[in-house]
């Protein structure tokens, strides 16, 4: 009688059991919760990157180097620290300041011996970093930022001739982007630029950027990019920065090749106007002509490394 009685208390405890609603995590998601307004695999909400990646063998103009270098020594038998067996994995990471989606700094561009604000550069300049012009100058850059599409402009104005390694329409090496250009894309998206507005320019050249190593030389050779006159409107409409897809931001071969970077002394040493290449502006051009809304907030903050011309740097816009 006790076993019987048993068998059916365990059989009324099982049938309870199922009867039991479903554990939160079975709940039907899609019926209470709305879907990401940014698709079904999006985890990060209103964000975009605009920043590419740092690994060994991505394009790096001229003789730049970056090599990472992980050091697991600890995790070889015998090399572990106390009687818990403790392991930890460390990195170096040997890299020149001028690589990947960086920025400059008014200490990286002058004329002789004169750098931005008639700084005779040579008596700040010691063994391991400048006294003076140093990116520890610099402040976190929280701003309007502007998406131009320059890919669109030269499309619609039926002039667009891309370079045929580029996967998808991107302005060929050599395009000049002129004043009329950037007006154009501006109007657009019904932008008007303000004071302190973070200007990106997307010419599709990072598609070859993303095609590393195979592109790389095809990279480096020349790029589309603003000419000097474009630059001067630039530095009119008091921008902080200007950014672009390409390792340069200006047209190479320049608009008169015995000059050399002539857009970037216009922006850095005449401005004070930093320039931050090898921007990764396809998603957020995608996100512009999805939205029809080219503005953002920028987020962008620079390590306060004493001395340093330039430093990677990691881009955010905030829809």
């Amino acid at each position: 009688m006790r076993i019987a009685g048993l068998a059916a208390f365990a059989a009324i405890a099982a049938m309870s059991l199922l009867a039991l609603p479903a554990p939160a995590g079975a709940a039907d998601c899609k019926a209470l919760v709305k879907p990401s307004p940014f698709g079904p695999d999006d985890q990060t909400g209103a964000v975009t990157s605009m920043s590419n990646v740092l690994v060994d063998g991505i394009p790096l103009f001229g003789t730049r180097f970056s090599k990472t270098i992980l050091s697991s020594f600890a995790i070889t038998p015998g090399a572990e620290f106390g009687n818990n067996k403790l392991t930890y994995m460390e990195d170096t990471y040997l890299s020149q300041s001028h690589v990947g989606t960086h920025i400059d700094g008014v200490g990286h561009i002058g004329i002789q011996d004169c750098y931005y604000n008639q700084t005779p550069i040579g008596k700040y300049v010691t063994q391991n970093y400048m006294k003076r012009l140093g990116i520890e100058n610099m402040k976190s850059f929280a701003t309007r930022g502007v998406i131009i599409d320059m890919v669109k402009v030269f499309q619609n104005a039926g002039k667009l001739k891309s370079n045929p390694a580029c996967r998808t329409p991107c302005l060929d090496g050599g395009t000049v982007i002129t004043v009329p250009d950037l007006q154009a894309g501006l109007k657009m998206y019904n932008v008007t630029l303000r004071e302190a507005d973070a200007v990106f320019l997307h010419t599709g050249w990072e598609d070859l950027f993303l095609q590393w190593p195979a592109q790389n030389a095809t990279y480096n050779k020349n790029e589309p990019g603003i000419g000097e006159a474009a630059a001067e409107w630039l530095a009119s409409q008091k921008v902080i920065l200007v950014g672009a897809d390409t390792w340069a931001v200006e047209v190479i071969p320049g608009e008169e090749e015995s000059i050399a970077f002539p857009v970037h002394k216009t922006m850095i040493t005449d401005n004070g106007i930093h320039l931050v290449e090898n921007v990764r502006t396809d998603l957020i051009a995608a996100e512009a002509a999805k939205t029809g809304r080219a503005t953002f907030f920028l987020n962008m903050t620079v390590p306060k490394a004493v001395g340093l011309t330039g430093t990677f740097v990691n881009i955010e816009a905030i829809q």
